[in-house]
């Protein structure tokens, strides 16, 4: 099995889309107009997506009020301060920034939503793609 996306039911999925689409570069995949305003976004790979959407039917976790190691996304980044300073700029607010023992830079952000978002610069990076 090949993983292709993780869903977030959410309550503002357009302008949460645009923000990650201009903030953190996301490519949009397909996107609905209407309700459900489904977005698949997808990473620069183009091999996983996350997918926004309001639907009714699916509550909506109260994201904002979890701790971030509950749940986050996680984006690798090669340059962890250049990218919490821009994210900061665009609404989002730190929570974290460590520094590991074997090297690795993880800072922990949450979205003008209130999402956690982690940014990971791995001393051994993890994904087949960055090891290449």
């Amino acid at each position: 099995m090949k993983f292709e996306h993780f869903a977030l039911n959410v309550t503002h999925p357009v302008a949460m889309g645009e923000w990650y689409e201009e903030h953190l570069k996301l490519k949009v995949v397909k996107k609905m107009e209407e309700a459900p305003f489904m977005t698949f976004l997808a990473d620069e790979s183009g091999d996983i997506m996350l997918e926004i959407y309001n639907n009714p039917k699916g509550h909506i976790l109260p994201l904002a009020d979890m701790h971030p190691l509950t749940v986050h996304l996680a984006f690798v980044s090669e340059n962890p301060t250049s990218d919490k300073e821009r994210l900061l700029a665009a609404g989002a607010t730190e929570v974290s920034d460590e520094l590991l023992k074997d090297g690795s830079r993880l800072v922990m952000l949450r979205d003008p939503w209130g999402i956690s978002l982690q940014l990971c610069k791995r001393a051994m990076p993890m994904l087949k793609s960055q090891r290449l």
